[in-house]
């Protein structure tokens, strides 16, 4: 089976409103097996409605659709649906009722205009909405099974869950049990993690494993399929762990985990104290280490230290070494961690410099150009990277960078 996500209405299709219920429903349909092939989506026009959903029918076995349910002039799901299928809209008195009775629990009078959600497409079935006024559709057109739910996020969620998905079990077009399990790095480029596992990421590997980018995090999405979440979640495991063997510390964390978190529970493990010194990157590192829950007990503050006097009078870095090297510098990046280590009286202190742009940059100083300081009881360094993006590209990448930096002296230095 596969299956055709539609989302109706102009509000999405001018760039007013994000569509969040096709990522929603996509999630939905995988966990029970059910590829979705196609997200379409379509402006509040009756032949543009109408195309889409001939087209849908046509190639899809399932197609659920969101929008266009309600009473206005502009809402034409049922109508287009009515047209492909070659019938006549037809009154729904028992919807009727329940739609008067949603109004009259909210103390409203009913429109009259509010009439016209009780019509629905000779032979389909109405599907109730407990949460709003505008029942769905559900209906079949050829070889295909179409269910249309409202566009209001919360509606269509209760709608699918209470009377779409166990419609999909009595048909049994749920092929089983589908889970992602996500495993995110950070290190390397794309290409260069490719290199590491192209047997594991080819084209009909089972389990199927997915490679994207994001800011500079890698992410490998395993998508297991089996009769069970058991089953499904044993054929992941081997590959997981061939993936973790070959990437050792390019990886960091599953699912929606980010540095910092990771960055925390080391700290907390190892009873380490950790404090920023910015420049490049304006307090971000430090931003993002104040997110995790429980940070303040191991992360002791943050100085942001873009001027150079801020460098000198607080962090204590040498004029002259910002003289003789400039402050985007290796130099100045490592004095600049081993004075926040020192003011701060931390175990540990990480510092980023360097050129965003979009100006700023010199014959040997390009735009992109950074350097992370990280300092310790007994030593201190810098490393460079060179980023390409805009600055808030440069910005965020070189914080992810500082963050795990932290992460592998830790790793290293029990």
């Amino acid at each position: 089976m596969k299956a055709e996500i539609i989302s109706i209405g102009s509000e999405i299709t001018n760039g007013q409103n994000l569509d969040t219920n096709s990522h929603w429903l996509s999630r939905r349909l995988a966990e029970v097996g059910i590829p979705v092939c196609w997200h379409t989506t379509v402006a509040d026009d009756l032949q543009d409605n109408i195309d889409v959903f001939r087209v849908a029918a046509q190639r899809a076995s399932l197609v659920l659709a969101t929008g266009g349910l309600g009473p206005t002039l502009d809402d034409l799901t049922r109508e287009a649906m009515a047209k492909v299928a070659g019938v006549e809209l037809v009154f729904h008195e028992e919807s009727f009722e329940q739609i008067k009775q949603m109004f009259a629990k909210r103390n409203r009078t009913m429109p009259e205009r509010n009439r016209v959600q009780a019509l629905f497409p000779a032979g389909s079935e109405a599907i109730p909405n407990h949460c709003g006024t505008a029942p769905g559709i559900w209906m079949k057109i050829g070889d295909c099974w179409l269910a249309a739910m409202p566009g209001v996020p919360s509606e269509m969620y209760a709608m699918y869950q209470t009377s779409v998905l166990p419609k999909l079990a009595e048909l049994g077009v749920a092929r089983g049990v589908r889970i992602q399990r996500k495993i995110n790095c950070f290190g390397a480029g794309e290409s260069a993690i490719e290199e590491k596992i192209p047997d594991v990421i080819a084209r009909g590997h089972v389990p199927e494993v997915g490679i994207t980018a994001s800011d500079a995090t890698i992410s490998l999405r395993i998508f297991a399929l089996g009769t069970s979440r058991a089953d499904a979640e044993a054929q992941a495991a081997p590959v997981e762990k061939t993936i973790r063997e070959r990437l050792g510390s390019l990886v960091y964390g599953v699912e929606d985990e980010e540095l910092q978190d990771v960055v925390h529970r080391l700290l907390s493990a190892k009873r380490k104290t950790l404090a920023t010194a910015e420049s490049l990157t304006a307090g971000l590192v430090a931003h993002r280490l104040g997110q995790v829950p429980g940070a303040s007990a191991w992360f002791r503050g943050g100085i942001v230290a873009y001027h150079n006097e801020i460098k000198t009078q607080i962090l204590g870095v040498p004029r002259e070494l910002i003289e003789q090297h400039g402050a985007v510098s290796a130099e100045v990046a490592e004095a600049m961690a081993v004075g926040c280590r020192t003011r701060l009286r931390t175990d540990l202190a990480v510092s980023t410099t360097g050129i965003a742009g979009p100006g700023g940059a010199t014959a040997d100083k390009p735009v992109g150009l950074v350097y992370v300081g990280l300092a310790w009881d007994g030593g201190s360094e810098a490393i460079s990277y060179s980023w390409s993006g805009t600055r808030l590209e440069v910005q965020s990448r070189t914080a992810k960078l500082a963050l795990n930096r932290v992460r592998l002296h830790l790793l290293k230095n029990g």
